[in-house]
């Protein structure tokens, strides 16, 4: 390694997530006057789990207030008005339907919470009543839904961040500069991985009413007419395919995003997975509790692994992301990153290729409060570039994951025809692409 290499190394990467981390905590608790033209009025949809963590979050820059909440669950909605109030607001108009909160004149950005299988209505709803969106990953359910999604973006002038936050910490900004700088040399290999020792078994329960003050009809939207079941309700609706695509669409785009971002990669060449209810064999969920799937692109495959209710994931971490390149690789999750340099024989004597870094920690950023104020600042300078996860970048991990889940349906290999837009001499596999819409709603079109 050439002293020049080592010195970027050491020096560059190491002081810049020192430089970054610092002013990033200094701007979270900065409160300065805001003028009345620069005040954003929020609504929520979805206000139960991450949509009324990302109000919060954007409640944290200054000009910024909540004024609407819409929920099918009425003890939602009282449960967030009353949060909102004590957040320091007036108390925010109630809807039970998300239509009415976006014929709301004073709503000005609506942030989008729901379950996945009801992103790409509220998302292109929103468009169309003019309302810039912040919008839960994954972006939707389906490929085709992704498809439709960008086709309104982009006939609209709003701006839409995808909340992939991870884009938003140092730790994986540092990531994709040290990748593209070469020092790893030839990266061949990425592994993704999400091991949650923390999910136990679904345990099957009986069918039963809605709880009082829910509209099940409006919440089950266009997926699959069923009866209520509270397996499928709040939170626990990841595991059902009708409303969601497991772990690999859960924790899958957060790292399958970084990965693919700093790799600079879309589409894969070829998807194969494998895995199953391997270590829940009888609960009640439907997607897999472990899985691997490989993803060949162009110069480099990507691994990605998820199992339940095991915390020993790759390198000693739960969850994270690794760039193998000939010359070490460098590993990065929440936590912050390391890196483990190859070693070689060199005239008798084992030399490494790289200098060893010890683990780097993150601090106390709290990258959820820079992603939505990004979101924020875009809105005000009406300028999408400066997006960190605007929905075409979004839309790229949520595709991939669907891939992932496609190809472990199928159970064999499926090859990816980038023109097409589909998979080569596979209907089965491409019959995946497009979901079903139920109960009179209907799938925009792309």
């Amino acid at each position: 390694m050439t002293q020049s290499r080592r010195r970027f190394i050491k020096g560059s990467s190491l002081a810049a997530i020192g430089a970054g981390l610092a002013p990033a905590v200094k701007a979270q608790a900065a409160t300065v006057a805001t003028a009345p033209s620069d005040r954003l009025r929020f609504g929520v949809v979805g206000c139960n789990g991450m949509g009324w963590s990302d109000m919060r979050s954007a409640l944290k820059t200054p000009g910024v207030e909540c004024v609407a909440l819409a929920d099918v669950d009425q003890s939602v909605l009282d449960r967030r008005a009353k949060d909102a109030e004590e957040a320091g607001g007036k108390k925010p108009t109630l809807y039970r339907d998300y239509r009415k909160l976006l014929e709301d004149k004073d709503v000005d950005a609506v942030i989008v919470g729901t379950p996945d299988h009801w992103h790409c209505l509220i998302l292109v709803d929103a468009l169309a009543a003019g309302k810039h969106v912040y919008l839960e990953k994954p972006v939707a359910n389906s490929i085709e839904e992704a498809r439709a999604m960008l086709s309104a973006a982009r006939k609209s002038d709003r701006l839409v961040q995808v909340g992939q936050w991870q884009r938003s910490a140092p730790q994986y900004q540092q990531a994709l500069k040290l990748v593209r700088s070469g020092a790893l040399g030839k990266i061949r290999l990425v592994k993704v991985w999400a091991y949650q020792g923390w999910m136990k078994p679904v345990p099957a329960k009986p069918d039963s009413a809605p709880p009082a003050g829910v509209d099940y009809e409006m919440w089950l939207g266009p997926a699959q007419k069923r009866p209520f079941n509270p397996n499928r309700f709040h939170f626990s609706f990841r595991w059902f395919w009708d409303y969601a695509g497991g772990l690999m669409t859960d924790w899958g785009v957060h790292e399958i995003d970084v990965a693919l971002w700093v790799m600079d990669a879309k589409a894969p060449k070829s998807v194969m997975a494998s895995g199953g209810k391997v270590g829940y064999a009888d609960d009640a969920s439907e997607t897999p509790d472990t899985l691997q799937a490989v993803f060949e692109y162009e110069g480099f495959t990507m691994l990605w692994e998820h199992a339940t209710g095991i915390d020993g994931g790759n390198y000693g971490r739960g969850e994270g992301i690794a760039f193998i390149g000939n010359n070490g690789t460098l590993v990065v999750n929440r936590g912050g990153w390391e890196l483990l340099p190859e070693a070689a024989e060199v005239d008798g004597e084992r030399r490494y290729r790289m200098e060893a870094l010890p683990p780097r920690r993150v601090g106390d950023v709290v990258a959820l409060d820079l992603h939505t104020r990004n979101f924020v600042e875009a809105i005000r300078k009406s300028n999408a570039s400066l997006l960190t996860c605007g929905l075409e970048h979004g839309s790229v991990a949520a595709v991939n994951a669907h891939m992932g889940n496609i190809a472990f349906k199928v159970g064999r290999k499926i090859h990816w025809d980038p023109a097409a837009q589909s998979f080569k001499g596979d209907a089965e596999a491409n019959a995946l692409l497009v979901p079903r819409y139920h109960n009179g709603w209907k799938l925009p079109k792309a």
